[in-house]
């Protein structure tokens, strides 16, 4: 990640620039898949670069970071949301990967459709809260374990970062932008789960809970 973010703050990687593809990193830092997903994670999570599916993940423009500038009333709700978060990647991270094995049709129609109606929400300004929590409880009821579901019930919406910045004023453009980042983030855990693929659908979730986690601890130092 220093490497990499050393490169992009000398401008050896301009913006716009593709970076190395996942294999060829593995290959110059001599590290798993693992580790390169975890850098290049954080390194969306500071808003350095952007992942286009199916395509590559590229360097953006200076002064496109979607870093949140917390009000002080919200600096509490903020350190019990990392706390929420610091649990979710202990069993979120394998509750999608037992849902990768054993989620059907149905259920994963029910995903799509919570993706979706989130999109969709982006699109009108209206809330998202409910179609993510939708979509998180439907890979809790896709384990087949009810004890996933009624943990994730519990939590409720408090689980949703979101919910605990009440009082922060963040500019319409960039608000957008962090949930569609957050939804591509959903729809990557949704194709690991479609394909089958554990693995895939565990690193894709840790990997969205690390952004979110990344991106609220950014706040909370920029703000002190």
């Amino acid at each position: 990640m220093d490497a990499l973010r050393s490169q992009i703050d000398t401008e050896e990687l301009k913006a716009g620039s593709r970076l190395a593809t996942e294999a060829e990193m593995v290959q110059r830092f001599g590290v798993s898949r693992t580790v390169v997903r975890e850098a290049l994670s954080r390194l969306q999570a500071a808003g350095l670069v952007e992942t286009r599916h199916g395509i590559g993940t590229f360097v953006c423009e200076a002064g496109t970071s979607s870093l949140l500038q917390l009000d002080p009333a919200d600096v509490a709700g903020s350190i019990d949301a990392l706390a929420i978060l610091e649990l979710r990647i202990s069993l979120e991270t394998e509750s999608a990967g037992l849902a990768a094995m054993r989620c059907d049709a149905a259920r994963l129609a029910t995903m799509r459709s919570a993706l979706a109606d989130f999109a969709q929400s982006v699109g009108h300004a209206t809330d998202t809260v409910s179609p993510d929590l939708r979509f998180h409880m439907e890979i809790a009821h896709a384990t087949g374990n009810r004890y996933f579901v009624e943990i994730m019930e519990h939590l409720g919406t408090r689980m949703i970062p979101r919910t605990r910045i009440t009082a922060t004023p963040i500019p319409r453009d960039q608000y957008t932008e962090y949930l569609m980042r957050v939804n591509r983030e959903h729809e990557q855990i949704a194709d690991a789960i479609e394909r089958g693929d554990a693995d895939s659908a565990r690193t894709a979730m840790r990997l969205h809970l690390i952004n979110s986690r990344e991106r609220l601890r950014r706040a909370q130092a920029s703000s002190e």
